[in-house]
């Protein structure tokens, strides 16, 4: 059973959007649409340590850096811009860089491991991904941007884990793979893209399509060391679909791990990768694990039920399935209002 183990009233003046804890599960970042960023102490129910002001806009996420780059954390919003704050303690907060190169509404960002460098992805409703990387020598940024990454307009965008699964657990592969910087997006298109950095260039790499409505969350899940990787995607279409690489990473394989009653906003994993949190419009948080036979069970019932996959597809690097069509397209406000549901902390999903 799942039992509540903090409850804190922020005191937002609008709806709250989004909460991150940060790498230690100590500090908890909250963004609404009262244009505000407010921390918290996690674990414990008093008032906002600081209130972080300088979005024109609702704030539709916030994620934390590593800490080795310091107490960092990330906010996008409606305005168009993504700022990246600094402090030195919990109370003193100074914005560390301002990026507003974007048409449209910010959605997601989200922080690379940080095997990579202090680098972070955006997702925008003009339809583009950027990729801000910081020179931490220098504190100079450095900006590349994925133009018409999805039509109509990106939704949630996520990073590959860098460390890849050993090869001692697959004899199959010879030599271990190098780094390779991979994103995974979700798009108003219904689509879920992984794009790949070769060369100082991003290009598409794969195009998995399965979903019948607008993508609203990605995940990558972090790798346990299996020989394989998996994403997580939540739709509109009311499904949350798996899909596992092979270990080469030219094939991925999708399952439906559950249609659920309304549309589904926010995925998050634990850090073993193995416990999957989804919310949605039912306004039920619920939580998945995947038993030894490949089914996805929901582990905050006290029945704990196996509901079986519904569906297998193979897609081949290759292959082009028949896109799916997808509901009219509604306006840029009302996208962005959408994406309102909390993720919940990798650290409050170790399993």
């Amino acid at each position: 059973m799942v039992s509540l183990l903090q409850e804190i009233d922020t005191e937002h003046e609008d709806m709250v959007h989004h909460a991150a804890l940060d790498f230690y599960g100590l500090l908890l970042a909250t963004c609404s649409s009262d244009g505000s960023v407010r921390i918290f102490h996690s674990r414990k129910n008093n008032k906002a340590l600081a209130e972080l002001k300088g979005h024109q806009g609702p704030v539709w996420q916030v994620t934390w850096a590593h800490p080795k780059f310091g107490n960092i954390l990330a906010s996008c919003s409606y305005d168009r811009k993504v700022i990246i704050w600094k402090s030195t303690t919990p109370r003193d907060w100074t914005k560390l860089y301002e990026y507003s190169n974007h048409d449209s509404s910010v959605n997601s960002v989200d922080f690379a491991p940080p095997e990579y460098g202090l680098v972070l992805a955006c997702a925008s409703s003009d339809g583009s991904i950027s990729v801000l990387t910081c020179n931490t020598e220098y504190g100079v940024w450095d900006a590349k941007k994925i133009p018409n990454a999805h039509t109509i307009g990106v939704n949630a965008i996520s990073w590959c884990p860098a460390q890849m699964p050993d090869p001692a657990f697959d004899q199959r592969v010879t030599s271990r793979t190098a780094l390779v910087k991979r994103l995974v997006s979700g798009g108003c298109d219904n689509l879920v893209k992984i794009w790949r950095e070769d060369n100082d260039r991003w290009s598409e790499e794969h195009r998995l399509e399965a979903h019948s409505d607008w993508v609203r969350d990605v995940a990558w899940a972090p790798s346990i060391g299996l020989p394989r990787l998996q994403i997580a995607s939540a739709s509109q279409d009311r499904h949350v679909i798996i899909w596992s690489s092979n270990a080469e990473l030219t094939q991925w394989t999708s399952c439906i791990l559950h249609t659920f009653d309304d549309a589904v906003w926010s995925i998050s994993w634990s850090t073993t990768g193995n416990v999957l949190a989804v919310t949605g419009g039912d306004n039920n948080v619920s939580l998945w694990k995947e038993n030894s036979e490949g089914q996805w069970i929901r582990i905050n019932y006290e029945s704990g039920t196996a509901i079986q996959s519904k569906q297998t597809h193979n897609l081949h690097p290759q292959q082009q399935p028949q896109q799916p069509a997808h509901l009219q397209p509604s306006s840029d406000s009302e996208h962005s209002s959408n994406l309102s549901n909390s993720h919940l902390s990798n650290s409050q999903l170790s399993n």
